[in-house]
């Protein structure tokens, strides 16, 4: 597969934090660059094929939606690590999970309308994974930076 352009790299930039809200953001996106709406929308895909991109889309500030987050983690053997994570990921309020060098080696964040139902949910991934003890660790304040990769 190519390697990624100076096009590619310049068409990431931009998307990152000043994505285009009109009808048609990728034929403007193309505009800027002297592309089509069609070649910016090959490039993305190329991309994403190859694992550089994961995912378009927005992100919000759950308080402020009405939603509560928490961080949590979780000690899984090794070999229940892949099985555990498909279990995780099945939930639409989980947005990152990941696997550290740690006792705690799995985390993932989760958010919901109410920490009842995080609760709740927890306790069914360790029903169906055989997984106990996975912390709860509720944000209380958070701190967000912009993380804006300069390509």
């Amino acid at each position: 597969m190519p390697q990624m352009d100076e096009t590619d790299r310049a068409i990431l930039n931009r998307i990152q934090s000043d994505f285009p809200l009109t009808t048609r953001p990728y034929a403007a996106i193309g505009e800027e660059f002297g592309l089509s709406e069609k070649e910016v929308l090959e490039r993305l895909a190329r991309l994403k094929a190859r694992g550089i991109i994961r995912r378009i889309g927005g992100n919000f500030v759950p308080d402020k939606l009405g939603f509560v987050s928490t961080l949590c983690a979780a000690t899984v053997p090794e070999d229940q690590v892949a099985a555990f994570s498909a279990v995780v990921n099945a939930y639409p309020g989980v947005t990152h999970n990941y696997q550290r060098d740690n006792h705690f080696n799995i985390w993932f964040t989760f958010i919901a309308p109410s920490m009842d139902e995080i609760t709740s949910n927890l306790s069914e991934i360790s029903r169906k994974t055989g997984i106990t003890g996975i912390l709860n660790l509720p944000a209380t304040r958070v701190f967000k930076i912009k993380a804006h990769f300069d390509l």
